[in-house]
């Protein structure tokens, strides 16, 4: 069994029609084979980016491609935006006498004339290592669940519309609006839906677990359970937006205590590893 390059990292994809791209990247993904791995890829080749400092201008990216009922669905990786971006933001949080130590000239005038592509690029991905945000299975039923075993081991994908992931948000938006007011929490789902607005109405919503599912996987079964199909992380969120959206706290907090105790232990590994 190979192992992801990265295999701590879970992913929120949103993959939009080919055709609402421009018509030279719409050429360059219709070529792609949809059995290409290009879950590892993208992780490779973020990677490389992130190891060899290099400017997102410099390199074509690839994409995720999605086949559905006889149309093509495109997610571009955008890993140099990502990586770009994320060095970026982490200059801001050093004192500018140290910031030559962590980036060095040459790298700092490479963000400073890629700026205006690092801003202007949207990023059809988010990621998140050695968690999963709850906010993220609340655009989704357990229906949409696909689990299963590839030669990389375990997997979790959930797939739907974005109209029903646009919907579900609005929905868990109220509901936490609604029982704790304004806040952190209630300004990330907030965020997560200004995310979903920008895309094609058409477009396809995806939640991989990439790597944490091996983790997750083994955990439960240790615990004698019998792997991801014990998982009810979905079906957790779910009651515990169900238990804010009807006033019941106790069912809220049983759900939310689900979720969050099974993923913790997940978390735990990144001090073990």
């Amino acid at each position: 069994m190979s192992m992801r390059p990265t295999p701590y990292v879970a992913s929120l994809r949103i993959y939009e029609p080919i055709d609402s791209f421009e018509a030279a990247d719409q050429l360059r993904w219709s070529q792609i084979v949809i059995t290409s791995p290009t879950s590892w890829d993208e992780q490779k080749r973020a990677l490389t980016r992130t190891i060899n400092n290099e400017p997102p201008a410099f390199k074509l990216d690839g994409a995720h491609v999605l086949d559905h009922e006889g149309k093509r669905y495109v997610a571009p990786w955008s890993t140099a935006t990502r990586c770009w971006a994320a060095l970026d933001d982490f200059k801001y949080t050093l004192p500018a006498d140290v910031i030559k130590f962590f980036v060095p000239q040459t790298i700092e005038d490479s963000i400073r004339s890629t700026t205006e592509i690092v801003e202007d690029k949207v990023s059809h991905i988010l990621t998140s290592t050695w968690n999963i945000p709850p906010r993220w299975f609340t655009l989704f039923h357990p229906e949409e669940r696909l689990r299963g075993e590839n030669e990389d081991g375990p997997f979790t994908i959930m797939r739907t519309s974005i109209g029903k992931a646009k919907q579900r948000t609005t929905f868990t938006h109220e509901a936490v609006l609604n029982a704790f007011g304004s806040g952190q929490v209630e300004a990330e789902i907030a965020d997560l839906l200004q995310w979903l607005e920008i895309f094609d109405n058409n477009s396809i919503v995806e939640l991989d677990y990439g790597g944490l599912a091996i983790y997750l996987n083994n955990l439960l079964i240790q615990n004698g359970e019998p792997g991801l199909d014990a998982d009810t992380s979905v079906e957790d969120v779910g009651t515990s937006i169900a238990g804010l959206a009807s006033g019941d706290g106790a069912l809220a907090g049983r759900g939310y205590e689900r979720l969050v105790s099974r993923w913790r232990k997940v978390a735990s590994l990144e001090s073990a590893t």
